[in-house]
């Protein structure tokens, strides 16, 4: 699983979990010898089923220029697809949402958009998260999956909280409570 490498930086012994309301299931405490830390483990519930519109939209928020954005469209445009399974094929249908699995660009395009709905929660600007050489951090991601990391509870909550209302106005879901 993704998350053992996170683990592994941020464990150094096994501390109890603290339980938050439901939509936060999956903490872990950590208690250094100057500060105390606190995480979520989260990841994006069917990531790569992204909607076409809002990607078009994300891109050119992000700065790609138009030009590669029409190239992505075109690319993306008139997408069908038929299911197979033993009983038979279903009609064909378009496709309105996803990312091409398989594309090297698909990670890519699911990167810009796991980065918008962060910057749009503010993490950036909150000087949350858990400091390491002057810095905050506030969160760790990769591919689909995201530690969002505070000193406190409350701290924490919050930044779920933005996260999690960012991921639903571009139609992803989280899931926080996968890591035991």
């Amino acid at each position: 699983m993704n998350f053992q490498i996170f683990k592994l930086v941020l464990e150094k012994a096994e501390e109890p979990e603290i339980k938050l309301p439901p939509f936060a299931g999956s903490l872990k405490k950590q208690q250094s010898s100057r500060k105390t830390s606190i995480s979520a483990f989260l990841t994006m519930l069917k990531p790569l089923t992204v909607d076409h519109n809002k990607l078009w939209k994300i891109l050119k928020e992000m700065g790609i220029p138009d030009h590669l954005t029409c190239l992505l469209r075109n690319l993306y445009s008139g997408q069908e697809a038929a299911v197979r399974t033993e009983h038979g094929t279903t009609d064909w249908f378009q496709i309105g949402k996803g990312v091409r699995q398989g594309c090297i660009l698909s990670p890519c395009l699911f990167n810009l958009y796991a980065e918008y709905i962060m910057r749009n929660s503010g993490l950036e600007e909150a000087q949350a998260g858990i400091k390491i050489a002057r810095r905050n951090i506030s969160n760790l991601r990769y591919a689909d999956d995201t530690i969002l990391m505070a000193e406190s509870e409350e701290e924490l909550k919050s930044l779920l909280m933005k996260v999690k209302e960012e991921s639903e106005k571009v139609g992803l879901k989280l899931n926080i409570q996968i890591a035991k």
